[in-house]
């Protein structure tokens, strides 16, 4: 791709060495060329990174105003609202808004922007927090460039912009902040031994919660060995999981550790101290070892819900026995049993956010960022813990 701007038809033509009403008539499809002049057009268009200029067609009336939004599922409540929120913003506009699944593969996202920017699709927003790696930081410079050539704008919703300097608008809310706040109110409630359910190393919105979640242990005058955090993901099914391994376990790895779901009823840390318990190895066994955690802060509702049924299950009560906490406040959460104390997230604002910023000033929204708030939602699923077990030095099973 080249970074002069957009390539022209003639451009085209120059290269397949013909006309540019011949590159037309092979654009179009609605006229008969020869095979082989018609290869050779297709060729240059594809080496050159060529789009035919949407928005002229739209100008004449022979396109239409198109927004995009990508997201990893749509069966998640915040992937949906978000969506709900792009698709409120376009409609009040007279936009259409089209929407694509990816499944989290990077390779079906670069099918799906390529395919919006091709049909002339204006915004192109991308949803939901990513493993920011060097493979995903150059393929978003490829899509805010590539976009960016043909008049388009790529909006990164809810994740950071990997570049500063790339041609993207970044809409996304304060997970640290949040995140620090649920924490402080597990806190002032008396709990020290919180446990974070749901880490996902890389992944830039679970970071940033794991991050404040550490943050406000530090705030309340607590040293680093007092975070525990299971890298479990995200999800009910992962959430349930996990829950189950560490009241298997009665508790979490030692002090400092991190665990997934697999090592917890070892006492294996896996992100933070793998190296220490590599030489020596964790004692903790299923029904022997102490529950040390009276709290759970769960890095969404869904692994919340996952935890608050594993801890059913396992005959204990929630707030009473051990007090659950969540993040982003989906419409059902109020009716989890007991109802949950989370974060509330804008996720519909989100949605509607980047499409009005991103239209509002056109020319000077690439590159920007902004940055919307928080707020804890307290319901029925936090108490203080039970008398002797502040420090969480008792067994709940």
């Amino acid at each position: 791709m080249t970074s002069k701007g957009r390539v022209t038809i003639r451009e085209v033509a120059e290269r397949a060495g013909v006309s540019m009403a011949t590159v037309s008539r092979v654009l179009s499809g609605n006229h008969p060329v020869p095979a082989s002049t018609r290869a050779r057009v297709l060729r240059a268009a594809r080496d050159l990174d060529y789009v035919a200029n949407a928005h002229a067609r739209a100008l004449v009336g022979g396109g239409r105003k198109m927004v995009a939004v990508v997201l990893r599922q749509v069966t998640s409540p915040f992937y949906a609202q978000v969506a709900e929120g792009v698709e409120a913003e376009a409609a009040a506009r007279g936009w259409l808004c089209l929407v694509g699944t990816t499944g989290g593969d990077p390779g079906r996202e670069l099918e799906f922007v390529q395919l919006m920017r091709e049909e002339g699709a204006r915004l192109v927003i991308l949803v939901g927090g990513v493993v920011e790696d060097d493979a995903y930081r150059e393929r978003v410079a490829h899509y805010a460039q590539a976009l960016a050539s043909t008049g388009a704008r790529l909006v990164l919703c809810g994740r950071p912009a990997p570049d500063p300097d790339i041609p993207a608008l970044v809409v996304e809310f304060d997970n640290e902040a949040g995140a620090r706040a649920i924490t402080g109110h597990l806190l002032s409630a008396g709990h020290r031994r919180i446990v974070f359910l749901g880490g996902l190393p890389g992944n830039t919105a679970l970071d940033a919660r794991v991050a404040g979640y550490r943050a406000a242990l530090a705030e309340h005058g607590l040293g680093p060995e007092a975070a525990h955090v299971v890298d479990c993901g995200l999800g009910r099914a992962a959430g349930h999981r996990a829950m189950t391994e560490l009241l298997k376990a009665g508790g979490v790895p030692g002090p400092g550790d991190t665990a997934t779901p697999e090592t917890a009823t070892s006492g294996t840390a896996t992100r933070d101290t793998a190296t220490r318990d590599a030489a020596n190895p964790g004692t903790a066994t299923p029904d022997t070892a102490p529950a040390r955690f009276t709290a759970v802060f769960a890095g969404d509702d869904m692994v919340a819900a996952g935890a608050l049924r594993a801890i059913a299950d396992a005959g204990l009560r929630v707030p009473q026995d051990i007090s659950v906490v969540g993040y982003n406040d989906i419409p059902l959460a109020e009716d989890f049993n007991p109802p949950l104390t989370t974060v509330r997230t804008p996720a519909e604002e989100l949605g509607r956010a980047a499409v009005r910023i991103a239209l509002r000033d056109p020319e000077h929204a690439a590159g920007a960022h902004h940055l919307l708030g928080t707020h804890i939602v307290v319901r029925d699923s936090v108490q203080p813990p039970p008398p002797g077990r502040e420090d969480g030095g008792s067994t709940l099973v």
